[in-house]
């Protein structure tokens, strides 16, 4: 957990442009702290590995940048800042290989947000796309998964209110400063998804919405994501843009056919021709990441935690399936244990059956086991 006296120096480097995640690394293995790493004169920043460019962009820009106002003005907006290292900081965001050093967020990240799909679309929706987007996610959040999109206008305030309809919780991730809605008529929906889920940045507060800014926002919604759900956008959209970025992120993209008449419909026909799962009911997303449980996942989650037995058991299942003989045999453990822990540990949705009596790991594993 890193201390609010070491936080707020990494609120204040994050104002500084071109500090991403290769140069946060620098300044972590190169200085003790990131209070030592502020306050370092041009020669260390240099032996740190930056350049002379970026030496002097750092000096200038700590002459009008104040670590502790930097944090007052966090607090006053009711905004979070979690590093890399925060237990809170998502685990399944941890995976991609641009991953933010530093994520804002306004509302609350729960454990149950590692259930999360993105549902996102074009900002023009046709009537077809919007009760596509409404029905699949409401029918998403009352299986209990939680709906990732961008606030955008179209398929992402449209997915953003059906999960809420639905009781359920959703995340907003923006291409600004989290102290600014945009588009400004969705303030009121921002309020509602902080107070039921939460907004997500890595952008720090007073920061505009910039078109390049948008891309970059979109490897987040992808990364906290199980998959991606495209339900509308032309070949070249930022749905398209998201998709992609999940496929390098090794997550399920998800597509809804549409007319081959629509433009608003090539992106995702695309999509499925490329070998996107084709969905027609929130059940296709739902059987195809194992996610048809979630619900007596969570209560099961919360109401008995793993034991050692479980745990040891898990080093013997791997993403190949295996016999549960072989896993007896491994283990050193009866048959009638490792049945029973087995079922268990499938009802928590960590193990998967492929066939009889051989079992895969669930792709949740990874963030609970560190498998």
């Amino acid at each position: 957990m890193t201390t609010p006296d070491e936080l707020k120096y990494w609120v204040a480097l994050n104002r500084i442009a071109g500090l991403g995640r290769v140069r946060y690394s620098l300044l972590e293995s190169h200085f003790p702290s990131m209070m030592d790493a502020w306050n370092a004169g041009p020669t260390e920043l240099r032996a740190a590995g930056f350049d002379a460019k970026l030496v002097s962009r750092i000096v200038s820009a700590r002459a009008s940048i104040s670590p502790d106002a930097e944090f007052e003005r966090l607090a006053k907006h009711n905004i979070s800042a979690l590093t890399w290292h925060d237990p809170a900081y998502p685990a399944r965001l941890k995976e991609i290989y641009d991953l933010p050093p530093l994520l804002y967020v306004r509302g609350e990240l729960t454990a149950a947000d590692e259930w999360c799909v993105a549902v996102v679309g074009t900002r023009r929706p046709t009537p077809y796309g919007r009760q596509v987007a409404e029905e699949l996610s409401y029918g998403l959040a009352q299986s209990s998964i939680c709906v990732v999109s961008g606030l955008a206008r179209g398929i992402d305030s449209i997915a953003h209110r059906a999960a809420l309809d639905a009781g359920g919780r959703t995340l907003a991730v923006l291409a600004c400063g989290l102290d600014i809605v945009y588009p400004p008529e969705h303030a009121k929906l921002a309020m509602e998804i902080a107070e039921r889920g939460a907004l997500v940045s890595d952008y720090p507060p007073g920061t505009q919405p910039l078109g390049v800014y948008f891309p970059r926002r979109n490897r987040i919604m992808a990364g906290l994501s199980l998959g991606v759900l495209v339900v509308e956008g032309d070949f070249k959209s930022g749905a398209i843009i998201t998709a992609r970025l999940a496929l390098e992120q090794d997550r399920e993209v998800f597509a809804v056919p549409g007319s081959i008449f629509s433009v608003q419909s090539r992106g995702t026909n695309s999509l499925i021709k490329e070998g996107a799962k084709l969905v027609q009911g929130v059940e296709d997303v739902l059987e195809e990441l194992n996610l048809t449980m979630v619900p007596q996942q969570l209560e099961m989650k919360e109401a008995m935690p793993a034991t050692d037995t479980e745990a040891g058991l898990l080093r013997h299942i791997s993403r190949e399936p295996v016999h549960v003989d072989d896993v007896c045999r491994q283990s050193g453990l009866p048959i009638a244990t490792v049945s029973s822990v087995l079922a268990m540990l499938e009802l928590k949705g960590l193990v998967r059956q492929m066939g009889p009596m051989s079992y895969v790991r669930a792709r949740e594993t990874q963030a609970s086991y560190g498998g």
